[in-house]
């Protein structure tokens, strides 16, 4: 059991609690003790209780949040790279399988959200693009 973490992170909706773990008892068992409560979006973590924390809890858990961060971040992408073949996917269903019955119901819908997405796809570009953009000279240069 001398393998276990010193912190257990109980994932929650925008963060998580915050758990030290402690197998050195006189039965052997482990025991959690819940030291923080983290939420990301707001970057905090709110000591539970009256508890004090270490500058060792303070950094495991900076170093969770940084970690946690940066998987839902690679997380947020994958799932955008599954739409893009989800909506491969569905092309190809329009395109060789789909009956009149079953695109009655689902067209509009689909146009709708395609047509919202390519709205904001293209202000967004416009918006990167006018950012990237050597700023003008004018005539007096």
């Amino acid at each position: 059991m001398s393998d276990l973490p010193e912190y257990y992170f109980r994932v929650r909706d925008n963060g998580a609690a915050v758990f030290r773990v402690d197998t050195e008892n006189r039965q052997r068992r482990i025991d959690m003790d819940q030291i923080a409560v983290v939420n990301l979006n707001r970057s905090e973590i709110k000591p539970q209780g009256d508890r004090d924390l270490s500058t060792a809890d303070i950094a495991a858990i900076e170093d969770w949040m940084a970690g946690r961060k940066a998987l839902l971040a690679m997380r947020d992408i994958d799932d955008i790279h599954r739409a893009v073949d989800h909506l491969n996917l569905t092309t190809q269903w329009v395109q060789s399988r789909a009956t009149d019955d079953q695109l009655e119901a689902v067209t509009d819908a689909l146009l709708l959200a395609m047509h919202d997405l390519r709205s904001v796809l293209v202000r967004k570009k416009a918006d990167r693009l006018v950012r990237a953009a050597p700023p003008d000279r004018t005539a007096d240069d």
